[in-house]
């Protein structure tokens, strides 16, 4: 497809750039061993479009570029080292030359290597592919790893003495049928059963959210959720190292209430009653368990769910990479294993709109907890619960990141951050002092390219008022 002037202005128009959309100003020239880079790149993400010409950076217009004068010529040179065809022109807009590179998708269970390296974009760099993100390219079109058996040509009785047939029935609220063979039926239509003959092949997804024993399936061992408690603020010491072994669903309530069991308690007065409340709420727990079971990368071996309890946090980690940047959990939502999160949300165990972590940060602000830190790690997704602590005792990377969750939960619920939203978060009191604390607050978010100032709002400092960076 040919570039116009007309598209160029749309994609100026785009709020950021975008796995399928690169800018770069390229005034004078742009070098071919970065045009290979990112055609791998952005091949690799599903295809788009690399614009020189262009500024990077908001407000975004045209300054024209002199780079590729020969675009018939440069397009033969990336065929050449890069192994497929792109497309290259040049628009001629009213404000500059620009010169548009249309790269298209990889294949389906392919990707492209430049140099024996498989390249992504990662914000404004391009990096080398994790372990985990070749995996699920190269296993696309298979046979998701749930659906395959866990057990193969087994009895119905079979059936019935590895599962908990009778959590199922109870979660999705239905009665418990009078024979074997009505029990066996539901669970083909819920294609948790194919039926062979008089026989079942048991699939895998089955046995993790109903299995009686996860030790009864060689290949689920692994998959049990872990529970460790620490007696110090290290992993020096182990006080528990439980493992579940019940199926997720049927196991679920058992799962969170060891953890809630375990969470360190303190101590508060009311009058002249001391009371001991849990450092973190239930609610917050539960939820974040449920996410970890959910979006696990179930094609990693050797790995599990984990809850760890220190004293004064707790951390909840699956095995993957999220398909969701860690900056989104808020307002985005992906299922990497969409009939679990179907019929886990249906049993009422998990949301299926992301709306858990909505939850979960809104009952640390209710709180005035920390933030919830979630991160990204090479093979694991994790999540830190922080307990009490003070502003004062808060680090800067507290006091952005508390900002920044409050400025989207603010978005989302249809209102807007303001300097007084922030210090009502943090529980400070309205003196001039703190009012300057939680502008710098605002201000280190800002540049942090968290959050940004709402266009549309007066320029007065009582006025002001603040948007996630992706709004």
């Amino acid at each position: 497809m040919m570039a116009t002037v007309e598209q160029i202005d749309t994609w100026l128009a785009a709020p950021s750039e975008t796995a399928q959309l690169e800018f770069k100003e390229a005034k004078v020239q742009f070098s071919l061993d970065k045009l290979f880079e990112y055609c791998v790149a952005i091949a690799n993400e599903g295809g788009g479009h690399l614009l020189l010409g262009i500024t990077d950076k908001q407000p975004r217009r045209v300054v024209g570029s002199e780079a590729f004068q020969n675009p018939e010529a440069v397009t033969t040179q990336v065929l050449n080292k890069v192994g497929f065809h792109v497309g290259i022109s040049v628009v001629h807009h009213p404000d500059g030359r620009v010169v548009v590179v249309e790269i298209p998708s990889r294949a389906l269970g392919t990707a492209f290597a430049l140099d024996g390296r498989y390249l992504m974009r990662s914000g404004e760099s391009l990096v080398a592919m994790t372990e985990d993100r070749l995996r699920s390219i190269f296993q696309e079109g298979q046979p998701e790893w749930l659906a395959e058996p866990a057990l193969i040509d087994v009895s119905g009785q079979q059936v019935i003495d590895r599962l908990d047939t009778q959590s199922f029935f109870e979660l999705m609220r239905e009665p418990f049928p009078t024979s074997s063979a009505a029990i066996l039926d539901r669970l083909v239509r819920e294609r948790l059963l194919v039926r062979k003959g008089s026989n079942f092949d048991l699939l895998r997804i089955a046995a993790i959210l109903f299995a009686r024993d996860l030790c009864d399936f060689h290949d689920l061992r692994r998959k049990a959720a872990r529970v460790v408690v620490y007696e110090e603020l290290s992993k020096a010491n182990t006080r528990l190292d439980e493992t579940v072994y019940r199926g997720y669903a049927s196991g679920f309530r058992d799962l969170v209430r060891l953890v809630v069991s375990q969470l360190p308690q303190r101590e508060i007065f009311e009058g002249s009653i001391r009371q001991g409340i849990k450092l973190l709420p239930d609610v917050s727990v539960r939820e974040l368990i449920a996410n970890a079971l959910v979006h696990q990368d179930f094609s990693m071996t050797g790995t599990s769910v984990l809850v760890e309890i220190y004293p004064n946090r707790i951390e909840i980690s699956n095995p993957g990479i999220p398909i969701v940047d860690v900056g989104r959990f808020i307002d985005s939502y992906q299922s990497r294993n969409e009939q679990l999160a179907d019929l886990m949300r249906r049993m009422g165990i998990c949301e299926e709109l992301g709306s858990g972590v909505d939850k979960v940060v809104r009952e640390a602000e209710f709180a005035q907890l920390p933030a919830p830190d979630f991160r990204q790690g090479d093979r694991r997704t994790s999540v830190i619960l922080y307990g009490p602590k003070s502003f004062d005792d808060m680090d800067r990377n507290d006091r952005i990141r508390a900002c920044y969750q409050h400025a989207a939960l603010k978005f989302i619920s249809n209102e807007y951050m303001t300097n007084q939203t922030l210090r009502e978060r943090f529980g400070l009191p309205n003196e001039s002092s703190k009012t300057v604390m939680v502008s710098q607050i605002i201000k280190y978010a800002t540049e942090a390219g968290l959050i940004k100032r709402d266009p549309s709002a007066g320029t007065g400092a009582r006025d002001r008022r603040y948007l996630p960076f992706w709004a």
